[in-house]
C-alpha cells in the first residue's frame, strides 16, 4: 500500500552514473525486482515496481539458450518401459 502522508516523505541522495541521473533509495523505501516504472505527475517523478506478468511473459522475455547448450537426451541409453497393468 503507497502513502501519500509527507510524513513518509525521505530525503535521498543524487549522483551520476555515466550520462544518466540516478538517486539512491533508502532501505525502507526499496522496491522489489531490478526494473521500475518512471512517469512524470507535474514536477514529480513517480517510481513504481514493473508489474509481475505471467509465465507466457517470462517465457518471451528469455533469451534463447545458445546452441552449444541444448539440453542432452537424458532417455538415449535407458531401456525401453514395460507396461504395467494397475
Amino acid at each position: 500500500m503507497i502513502s501519500n502522508d509527507a510524513s513518509d516523505a525521505r530525503e535521498a541522495r543524487l549522483f551520476r552514473n555515466n550520462r544518466s541521473q540516478a538517486v539512491r533509495i533508502p532501505a525502507d523505501f526499496e522496491l522489489p525486482g531490478d526494473r521500475v516504472l518512471i512517469r512524470r505527475d507535474g514536477h514529480r517523478l513517480i517510481l513504481e515496481p514493473v508489474p509481475v506478468g505471467d509465465i507466457l511473459d517470462f517465457l518471451a522475455a528469455m533469451d534463447p539458450l545458445p546452441e552449444d547448450d541444448a539440453f542432452p537426451d537424458v532417455d538415449q541409453d535407458l531401456p525401453a518401459l514395460k507396461n504395467i497393468d494397475l
